[in-house]
Formats: structure tokens, C-alpha cells, sequence
């Protein structure tokens, strides 16, 4: 009846390995992402994380072109990073969609 336990314990072991070399190559990962044509870049890293803004100097008298462009530079880089993930959970599944859409 318990025959094929073993086979269930391999294959979590290998999703859990799976995942854990997924998530050490989202910390690795950069994405930026400029507004204002490079007036304003942002980087985040695999997991969504701002991990650095770059402002131009010219923009700290404007505060409201400032706060359009560090929007926009924002919003680009972290759905970079959310396809990103998409990509990297789905590739540890083998390619496999469990929710039926991509």
C-alpha cells in the first residue's frame, strides 16, 4: 500500500531543491528600469526589492516631475521582476502550470 512513498519523498525533495536554487537566483537578479529618458533609474533585485534609486541632481527642485518619473521607473522594474518570478517558478516546475494559464 506505501510501496510508492519513496518516489513522493524524492520528488518533494526535488521541488524543494528546486526552489531553493530559484530563490538564490532571484537574489542574484537585477533588473533597472529608466524614466525621463535616464533622468531616473531604479534596481531592484529577483524579489522585488529596491536596492538602489539613481536621481538625476537636476530633478531635486522639481518634486513633482520627481515623483511622476521615480512612478514610472518604479512600476517598470518591478513587473520586470514579477515576470521574472513567473518565469523562474514555472521553469522549476518543469514547465508545468498548475493554474492552467501563462
Amino acid at each position: 500500500m506505501f510501496e510508492n512513498l519513496g518516489d513522493i519523498s524524492n520528488l518533494l525533495k526535488g521541488f524543494e531543491e528546486s526552489a531553493k536554487k530559484v530563490q538564490e537566483e532571484l537574489d542574484n537578479k537585477r533588473f533597472s528600469a529608466k524614466s525621463g529618458g535616464g533622468m531616473v533609474e531604479v534596481t531592484v533585485n529577483g524579489n522585488s526589492e529596491v536596492i538602489n534609486i539613481d536621481i538625476d541632481d537636476s530633478l531635486l527642485e522639481d518634486k513633482e516631475s520627481l515623483v511622476i518619473l521615480l512612478i514610472g521607473a518604479l512600476n517598470d522594474a518591478l513587473k520586470m521582476a514579477e515576470d521574472n518570478k513567473k518565469t523562474a517558478a514555472l521553469s522549476a516546475l518543469g514547465g508545468l502550470n498548475p493554474f492552467g494559464n501563462n
